[in-house]
């Protein structure tokens, strides 16, 4: 697959389309199993709470997991993407409850740079607080 998306018509600031991403207990159950990260922290409500946190939380790497979709859908080919780096700046916190939470997710082009890459920065939000800090992704388009 090559990137769908190209160079030449891609401009600073250009905005991705926004996503929405829901995550339910379950959801962090399946992650679990997929992962074989299975802290009690992302399922056990009890547990979370004796270590400080205000609930379940999902785990950092499915939430850059989620974040990153917006990029490789709207490049379309995840090969395209060469640097992908984040910092952690809240937890998504998952209640057990019929919704669980939502990971919103919006990008823009920030830079082009050379041999048809561009930067785009992320922003990553759940229960109105950013969870991603420093989103960046670098991919390669045609």
């Amino acid at each position: 697959m090559t990137a769908q998306i190209k160079y030449d018509d891609v401009e600073v600031g250009t905005e991705l389309p926004a996503a929405s991403f829901p995550v339910t207990r379950a959801t962090l159950v399946q992650y679990a199993g997929a992962s074989g990260d299975f802290n009690p922290i992302h399922w056990n409500e009890k547990f979370a709470k004796e270590v400080g946190l205000p609930d379940v939380i999902a785990h950092g790497m499915f939430t850059m997991a989620q974040a990153i979709r917006v990029v490789t859908d709207w490049v379309g080919d995840p090969g395209a993407l060469v640097d992908y780096g984040v910092r952690f700046t809240n937890p998504v916190v998952v209640p057990n409850d019929d919704k669980g939470a939502v990971i919103e997710v919006t990008a823009k082009v920030a830079a082009k740079l050379d041999d048809h890459q561009v930067r785009v920065d992320l922003v990553a939000t759940a229960g109105g607080q950013k969870v991603l800090g420093r989103s960046r992704a670098v991919v390669t388009l045609a």
